[in-house]
């Protein structure tokens, strides 16, 4: 960011010739140590390249170390890194009225996330106070929760000798990356158990094992290790389940106060038919805006591939023409190693409308973060509230769109320069 040109300049040539809008974007993957279907940074950021991406976005849960490296690998590849966060929080409204938001199993639960984020490598007190007691409960409940199942197994005659420690050195390893940038998942978990099953129990007694695991019949197939991760995490780490561990989530109000304390813009994860019926909270779209503006978030974004491309199309062209800035990635949080290139359900074509309406978002986050690495206020300022010294209503998206595109645009010329 610091060898771009400085705002007012990019601004001035701007209003004079409005850059091309970049070719794709991804706003939202998730890199190790996260769980993620890349192997390293590298091979993430390669993929986009190959597949034509000008913007990347990295998600991750809780730590920053790794954007370092991303920020490099994207410069040799003349992408623009996007730096964003995704955390989980609490409605308390919703919680107690049993009404879910975007995580149909669990009502009240909330994903958010963080967009163009830039006081990471120094967070503020406040934000490191809310970070250190989110990965501190997080830590809890994995811990206890790796300790129930490893008690499950061991009973059973499958002593994996695994816990927390040794399981977040292990993905640390893998990653190439300090143990103290490690957020365990449920699916490191689950892949670690699966793992250990596998290397000790003989492929033809597998299944009474697991049944005996389970307490019940196994209906997947013992050789194909996703789908026993998946009935790890099912049988025995979910709600009701004999290792399932109690969440505790900080409030709404503290992740969007750590998202702006961060630099970011506060941005809703859209699920629609991501899972088959929508949530309460998102149906209809109309009332899902009134939702979201109505605590504040003028962000929100979409994984395509989970989406049926007429929902698809409804819910995004209804939310941006409410007003909603709209941006989508792929978020590669399971093994399967999908394009970055953004499809709907089944391999559908996204529409050109919504595809224009997904690079829009992505210049927007672009002009945001870009803006605040030089220490001026982007999209929103320190309280959510939009950038007062720029136009009203569509002029300030398309005003937006326009310098993120210059500086994408021109963090592709610095690599070529290079």
């Amino acid at each position: 960011m610091r060898n771009l040109p400085p705002p007012r300049r990019l601004r001035a040539e701007v209003a004079q010739e409005a850059p091309a809008p970049p070719a794709a974007a991804n706003t939202h993957i998730h890199l190790p140590p996260n769980f993620s279907a890349f192997s390293g940074i590298a091979q993430a950021v390669e993929m986009a390249h190959g597949a034509g991406l000008d913007l990347l976005g990295a998600g991750n849960y809780y730590d920053f170390t790794i954007y370092g490296e991303f920020a490099g690998e994207c410069a040799c590849r003349g992408l623009f890194p996007l730096y964003g966060l995704e955390i989980m929080a609490q409605l308390e409204a919703q919680a107690e009225a049993g009404v879910t938001v975007n995580d149909p199993a669990n009502p009240g639960r909330t994903y958010l996330c963080g967009k163009g984020i830039t006081r990471f490598v120094e967070p503020p007190a406040e934000a490191r106070a809310i970070m250190r007691k989110v990965r501190e409960n997080d830590s809890r409940r994995m811990a206890e929760m790796i300790r129930r199942t490893e008690g499950i197994f061991a009973g059973h005659g499958v002593e994996t000798g695994l816990t927390a420690e040794t399981l977040a050195a292990s993905v640390a390893e893998n990653a190439g990356c300090p143990a103290e940038a490690v957020t365990l998942q449920e699916r490191h978990a689950a892949m670690a158990f699966q793992e250990a099953l596998f290397a000790r129990v003989p492929v033809e007694k597998r299944r009474g094992r697991l049944e005996e695991i389970f307490r019940g019949p196994v209906e997947v197939s013992v050789t194909q290790p996703v789908a026993v991760q998946n009935e790890i995490r099912r049988r025995l780490m979910k709600a009701g389940m004999p290792a399932f561990v109690e969440e505790e989530f900080v409030t709404f109000e503290d992740a969007v106060r750590l998202i702006l304390d961060l630099g970011g813009i506060p941005c809703y994860p859209t699920l629609a038919d991501g899972a088959g019926d929508f949530c309460p909270f998102e149906e209809p779209v109309e009332s899902l805006v009134e939702n979201i503006t109505g605590m504040g978030l003028v962000f929100a974004e979409f994984i395509p591939v989970r989406n049926d491309v007429q929902v698809l199309s409804s819910c995004v062209t209804a939310m941006r023409e409410a007003g909603v800035v709209v941006t989508a990635g792929t978020e590669h949080n399971t093994l399967e190693l999908l394009p970055l290139g953004l499809t709907a359900r089944g391999g559908e074509a996204v529409p050109g409308r919504v595809r224009e309406i997904f690079i829009e978002g992505a210049c927007v986050a672009a002009a945001h973060q870009y803006l605040s690495a030089c220490g001026e206020c982007g999209y929103v300022d320190s309280e959510g509230n939009l950038n007062p010294a720029w136009s009203e209503g569509e002029k300030r998206i398309s005003d937006f769109a326009r310098l993120g595109a210059a500086v994408i645009r021109a963090i592709g010329g610095l690599a070529k320069k290079g």
